[in-house]
């Protein structure tokens, strides 16, 4: 018999400044997912050093939020 797993991720409303920059800089694999993601603004620097009220802005907690997410995953997978 096959398990199954799941994975449930936060959403909006769970982002902060500075979330996720110590496993940007302890894991490479994080690391090498954040920085391959194109956006037209500067998400790194929106997560890791930007205001909150600037995080909280729907247009970046999305993508932020998700970004966090599919690196942890691929943390996981290791």
């Amino acid at each position: 018999m096959m398990e199954k797993i799941g994975f449930l991720f936060s959403g909006q409303g769970s982002q902060y400044v500075g979330m996720g920059k110590s496993l940007y800089d302890d894991n490479e694999v994080f690391r090498r997912v954040f920085d391959s993601v194109k956006l037209p603004f500067d998400i790194k620097r929106i997560c890791f050093e930007g205001s909150l009220e600037e995080l909280s802005k729907t247009e970046n907690a999305q993508p932020a939020i998700v970004l966090m997410s599919i690196a942890i995953l691929e943390i996981l997978k290791q």
